[in-house]
């Protein structure tokens, strides 16, 4: 594969399927090229499953190519029903409004936004899906589609097959989708989609669609759904979804999610979610380097991404703290409680519980008699052991459940 851009893809595991690998080929070999990628709003923050897209949108700056971000503030407001068994919430506009603006912070950290030639377009496709006649919509847009061909896509078929319901509003969005292809291709000049492989058959719809209307050619790639070795899903932890915003999963706790990856996972994170080169990855496995000191270098690589190179060392400096010289690691979750509410004292599982170290006092409970809680590395063993001032240190004082996860308390 001659062009930079797709065999660097290629190489690193990011490419699934194409449309057309040799035109793509050619056209992004002669000049720099638009693609989009498209994100669903439903919360404040994309979480860990969304960062493979995120990658791609990266390299194809690296190569001179312009990433255009789609924020589906309209398509939200339907919900994909691709890989999902059941309809999704609907969100009020508001609520999705706001969860776009908290979502660019991610997008600007790992993106390079200096580069006006590269520098990533954000666009919203509410500006035209919520301005559709529904008359103009059917006649101009969706005599292009038939049903037949509809029922034959993955996200249909499984829905029905396991006689889920899926509702008529779910039904549109792979025509809403194609739509937004289509607009982008006439105010952007975005040639290419990019989309994980349940996406196929609407990348293939836009791609469809613009030939019929526009009479043009555009593009559609896919990358492969990320499958860990152990079978859970990528981005989950015991205490929920790994989330790229700093606010909601601290960068401590993000480079703990990438030093904890399985032994046979290693490899393909490298290659999926650091820049370090694909022959030098090669290299270290061939040199059969201590799986653990591999797994330090992806928490390192995969944090300075997102969260810059001062966090990434202030995260392994706190790491090597915590579990080797049983300190108080600096960039540890906080909690702020003030000076009257230690006074009076707080019962622990009220206090594991109320600051979610735990989902209830119940699971706090069994987590004390199974000998799974310590403060300041000392096992707590009873279950109504109160806190008081005596046990913070200087006002601190650091609480341990399990072997992963620490946090810090401090007096306000």
């Amino acid at each position: 594969m001659k062009n930079k851009f797709l065999a660097e893809m290629s190489s690193r595991g990011y490419l699934s399927q194409c449309t057309d690998f040799e035109k793509l080929s050619e056209i992004s070999d002669k000049k720099s090229i638009s693609a989009y990628i498209g994100f669903d709003c439903t919360a404040k923050s994309l979480h860990v499953g969304s960062l493979l897209q995120i990658m791609i949108l990266k390299m194809m700056q690296k190569y001179g190519h312009r990433p255009i971000v789609l924020l589906g503030g309209g398509t939200t407001l339907i919900g994909d029903p691709s890989g999902k068994d059941t309809t999704r919430k609907i969100l009020e506009k508001k609520e999705i409004d706001k969860n776009i603006k908290s979502i660019k912070k991610a997008f600007n950290k790992i993106l390079d936004t200096s580069n006006k030639k590269t520098k990533p377009i954000y666009v919203n496709n509410a500006k035209w899906l919520t301005k559709l006649n529904y008359i103009k919509f059917l006649r101009d847009i969706g005599s292009h589609f038939t049903i037949n061909k509809m029922l034959t896509f993955e996200s249909v078929k499984l829905r029905l097959e396991r006689e889920q319901s899926l509702s008529y509003m779910e039904f549109n969005y792979m025509i809403l989708q194609a739509y937004d292809f289509y607009q982008l291709y006439k105010k952007n000049n975005c040639i290419l989609q990019i989309g994980g492989s349940d996406q196929w058959g609407n990348i293939v719809n836009g791609v469809e669609l613009i030939r019929r209307i526009l009479k043009k050619e555009a593009y559609g790639i896919t990358s492969p759904l990320i499958t860990l070795a152990s079978g859970a899903k990528m981005g989950k932890t015991e205490s929920g979804a790994v989330w790229l915003n700093e606010d909601m999963f601290s960068a401590y706790d993000y480079w703990q999610f990438w030093r904890n990856t399985d032994d046979r996972d290693v490899k393909k994170f490298l290659n999926f979610f650091t820049e370090i080169e694909t022959k030098e990855i090669d290299n270290l496995f061939k040199r059969e380097t201590n799986i653990n000191d591999l797994k330090i270098l992806l928490a390192n690589e995969a944090t300075k991404i997102l969260h810059g190179n001062v966090a990434s060392k202030k995260a392994e400096q706190t790491a090597k703290d915590t579990f080797h010289g049983k300190g108080l690691g600096s960039s540890l979750p906080e909690i702020i409680i003030k000076q009257t509410d230690i006074t009076k004292g707080i019962k622990i599982l009220e206090f594991l519980s109320n600051n979610q170290i735990v989902h209830s006092k119940s699971e706090a409970r069994r987590i004390i008699e199974n000998k799974g809680l310590k403060i300041n590395d000392i096992l707590v063993g009873d279950t109504n052991k109160i806190l008081e001032y005596k046990d913070f240190i200087n006002k601190v004082l650091k609480i341990s459940y399990g072997k992963k996860k620490h946090y810090i308390v401090k007096i306000n």
